[in-house]
């Protein structure tokens, strides 16, 4: 049985950013979820200001759990670093 497809963890469809991003593999990248040690989800929602994913993942440890956080970006791969915050910018026209 592969933990990966355990109810506990979101379905997030198709990785959309074609680099092997999407977080099932970042799960199994990270914490190596096996059948005897799955992993599962216990906190997801959005980031107040951006409105952005997030899922917390955590997986059983000898030495205790051990939780990782994982954030969507907008290319629709998922990373354990937040995306970036959209900076003002300025442009040129001509007149």
């Amino acid at each position: 049985m592969n933990p990966l497809s355990s109810p506990l963890l979101p379905d997030t469809g198709a990785d959309l950013s074609g680099d092997g991003c999407s977080l099932r593999m970042q799960i199994d990248k990270w914490l190596a979820p096996s059948a005897r040690v799955p992993a599962r989800v216990v906190r997801f929602s959005r980031l107040p200001a951006q409105r952005r994913r997030y899922v917390c993942v955590e997986i059983a440890h000898p030495a205790g759990p051990i939780a990782i956080f994982f954030f969507r970006h907008d290319d629709g791969s998922w990373c354990v670093f937040p995306p970036a915050d959209a900076r003002p910018a300025m442009t040129m026209r001509a007149a």
